[in-house]
């Protein structure tokens, strides 16, 4: 019956996110340092723990407690981003990782037990290898259960000479806790019941009385399920040592990065990209094996004396070797002119930093629709003149017309600000239906009152007179049919060197258009025409 039992191993690397945080922001290794999140306390470093910095804390009562605390935001991109490498070297050593977040991941214990002669000596390979590569020091947890290994990975301890059986040799010091077959139930019987991880639960048992895990797991199944649901009978076999999760390996990412190197480095823009036909056609070609596209990339150029640049580049349907030519062209092109670099280049890599499969991107079945006809001849326009030679517009955020209007180079995905600037609700902004002209700048104009005289708004934002006669720079003075306004904008009012006083109108002349006029310092400009 035990021989059947899956049993798993923990790999849990103390205060990930101080080590990831280290690694990527170059702090110091000795410095004390608190990791934070909404104004909490969620990962600290030893030497803060010596000071009393603990996890909940709040970030004052954290620097009060130690001055010379070193406060980080906490990047969960980053901290996933660290701890890759780290999952790539246990692979190497045991294959089949299923990562559980950054800083714990789980491998089926048995085989790796059966490779290197049992699960201690697996372990101290392990461990042996991640203190070879520089990793932070690791705890190994080794149980019937995954919920069971986990918290032995918590409670490891140094392995030493006067363990019950000869530890093997290397093994001593490592922070290893094995526990034997059958044994998780009475393991984990007298660890707190909050080590269940529900804490609505963990707090009505400990009401009723509940104040291990051992004392959950004591209560019947049928009467946890029936009191608490599902949710509740999964933590009642977590309890129990019947954790019935198995370790699911991941599927190693596909590395598609490639790259070339110019030796000697080279100085001129078509010899780089006649060197990338080849390695283009290669990028391209290993996505089509993988059944997939590619729709985003990243070019990282070096030149000589650690120079270079780096920019990300997207496309509307996917990329080809020769757009992928074509934006590293581009690239070179905005550092020096068509011919020549500032420095010779070194190294070109190219990485995918979006993905799509094939399958959505397959031609019809009558051949390519008129929009990807277009996207071919813009883009052919683009290879010849340049990324920026043909502009698409996007919405943009902003009180005035031509605010609204962001242009981007055709293929490129809109700025992050100008998205995020189109969502904002703009008081003051001009309501459905939009002009279908937009002058850029405004046309200069006059508009009169019956009388002859200039039609202006005080300060309390009153029309001196109505509007009667509109008088543009390239046509002769237009009757003025009906009118409406003023709706008054009032733009950065706190900063004098900034700010703007604009009343806005729509008038009708007598040949039915519409027209949007400005009133600005006591004069008047043309912003849009309703056609």
């Amino acid at each position: 019956m035990t021989a059947s039992i899956a049993r798993s191993m923990v790999v849990w690397f103390a205060d990930w996110p101080v080590e990831a945080a280290r690694a990527t922001e170059g702090l110091s290794p000795t410095a004390a340092v608190a990791i934070i999140d909404k104004g909490f306390v969620i990962a600290c470093s030893a030497e803060a723990r010596r000071d009393g910095v603990r996890r909940g804390l709040r970030v004052r009562e954290a620097q009060l407690r130690c001055p010379d605390l070193t406060i980080t935001p906490y990047n969960a991109e980053a901290d996933a981003r660290a701890f890759e490498p780290v999952i790539s070297s246990i692979e190497e050593i045991i294959p089949g990782v299923e990562p559980i977040r950054p800083g714990l991941c789980a491998v089926r214990a048995r085989g790796a037990a059966r490779y290197y002669g049992g699960e201690l000596p697996a372990a101290t390979a392990l461990l042996d290898r991640m203190l070879a590569e520089g990793s932070p020091p690791a705890s190994i947890g080794i149980a019937d259960s995954r919920f069971a290994a986990e918290q032995a990975a918590y409670r490891a301890v140094p392995v030493t000479s006067a363990a019950p059986s000869a530890p093997p040799s290397g093994a001593e010091g490592h922070r290893v806790l094995i526990v034997p077959p059958g044994a998780s139930p009475a393991f984990l019987a007298p660890l707190p019941i909050e080590t269940v991880g529900d804490g609505d639960l963990t707090a009505l048992l400990r009401k009723l009385g509940a104040r291990t895990l051992g004392d959950f797991a004591a209560l019947s199944s049928t009467d946890v399920r029936a009191r608490f649901g599902e949710s509740g009978a999964r933590a009642h076999e977590r309890a129990a040592g019947l954790d019935h999760r198995i370790v699911v390996p991941r599927v190693p990412p596909l590395d598609f990065d490639v790259q070339i190197d110019c030796e000697p480095p080279l100085d001129r823009i078509d010899q780089i990209a006649f060197a990338l036909r080849a390695v283009a056609d290669r990028f391209a070609s290993g996505f089509t094996a993988a059944g997939l596209v590619c729709t985003g990339i990243r070019v990282h150029i070096t030149t000589e004396g650690s120079g270079g640049s780096e920019r990300e580049w997207s496309h509307p349907r996917y990329f080809t070797p020769a757009d992928v030519v074509d934006r590293v062209r581009w690239q070179l092109q905005g550092d020096g002119i068509d011919t020549g670099l500032e420095a010779p280049v070194s190294r070109v890599t190219i990485s995918p930093t979006h993905v799509d499969a094939i399958g959505n991107h397959e031609e019809g079945l009558w051949g390519r629709s008129p929009d990807e006809r277009i996207h071919h001849g813009l883009s052919r326009i683009q290879s010849m003149l340049g990324h920026d030679a043909v502009l698409t517009a996007v919405p943009g955020g902003g009180r005035m017309l031509t605010e609204r209007r962001v242009l981007v180079p055709w293929g490129d995905a809109p700025p992050p600000a100008a998205r995020l600037a189109a969502d904002r609700p703009w008081p003051g902004s001009l309501p459905a239906p939009a002009p279908a002209t937009v002058y850029e700048p405004p046309l200069p104009a006059n508009v009169l009152a019956s009388d002859g005289s200039a039609v202006d708004v005080d300060r309390r934002g009153r029309v001196t007179g109505d509007p009667a006669w509109l008088s543009l720079a390239e046509n002769r003075r237009q009757r003025v049919t009906a009118w409406a306004g003023p709706w008054p904008i009032r733009q950065r009012w706190w900063d004098p060197a900034r700010a703007r006083r604009i009343d806005r109108f729509q008038l009708v002349d007598e040949h039915g258009e519409g027209w949007l006029l400005l009133l600005e310092q006591h004069l008047w400009r043309v912003e849009a025409r309703y056609d």
